[in-house]
């Protein structure tokens, strides 16, 4: 399976991008860096984009996406989620006021942008891949992705403070080619971590306890805020017992 890093940051710089993933050609994890990260002939290649929830570093692309999708005349794009998520970009994002509702405008063969909804802890087809949305500890409903093609699956697990179900869920995997989480802010600002929903490498160092996997299990970590990031770096760089890999843009992987 083959993963691209478009955007891995939790805020942006001309040197930060935003939460975006690319699994192979047509499959888009969370959209913080698609258009600003892809060619017009990578995007038109996107079937599906996966959200794992609605704050704006991890929906903004989506906007121009749909926008070059209808310019392009290209085949419909599924925004795929679970149904809070979808609820809102319905209500505050796609809504013909703060952007066009792409679900009413033509392109190729249908409307530019059709919502898919998934069920939390139930596996879906979708265009190709299976995925699973699990529920994580967030500050808006927020769901990790199960990713699975072919005998190969890959956990992305969102923006997420302490979670449990999660474990559980990825501790059940024989499949498990990496983990991508997140982390954020220094353990100094723990209790702005803990308020926002998300984690520091103290927690981080946490919540890993609670994996079954080998310590080979390559895990993949994001989103720290670039403000911290010397500070973060620092802090991970102590941790032991685990295959941390910190990502950068544009990097490649063949899982």
């Amino acid at each position: 399976m083959q993963l691209r890093i478009l955007g891995c940051h939790g805020g942006e710089t001309p040197k930060h991008r935003t939460s975006s993933f690319l699994v192979g050609d047509t499959l888009a994890v969370d959209a913080g860096a698609i258009t600003s990260g892809l060619s017009l002939r990578e995007q038109e290649r996107i079937d599906a984009v996966l959200v794992s929830h609605s704050h704006m570093d991890h929906i903004r692309d989506l906007a121009t996406l749909a926008d070059n999708r209808c310019q392009q005349g290209g085949a419909t794009l599924d925004i795929v989620g679970i149904p809070e998520t979808i609820r809102a970009l319905k209500t505050h994002f796609f809504n013909d006021v703060l952007w066009p509702d792409f679900t009413q405008i033509d392109a190729k063969d249908g409307p530019t942008i059709r919502y898919v909804e998934l069920t939390p802890n139930e596996m879906s087809p979708v265009r190709g891949y299976e995925v699973t949305p699990v529920l994580v500890n967030h500050t808006v409903d927020t769901s990790a992705f199960i990713i699975r093609h072919g005998s190969k699956s890959i956990v992305y697990g969102g923006d997420t403070g302490p979670t449990e179900e999660l474990w559980k869920q990825v501790n059940a995997l024989d499949d498990l080619q990496a983990l991508l989480m997140e982390v954020s802010f220094p353990n100094d600002e723990a209790r702005l971590a803990h308020d926002s929903g998300h984690l520091t490498p103290e927690t981080l160092e946490s919540e890993l306890s609670k994996l079954t996997h080998g310590q080979e299990l390559p895990v993949m970590l994001y989103h720290i805020k670039p403000t911290f990031e010397q500070r973060v770096l620092r802090e991970l760089a102590s941790l032991r017992g685990r295959n941390l890999q910190i990502l950068q843009l544009y990097e490649e992987f063949l899982l």
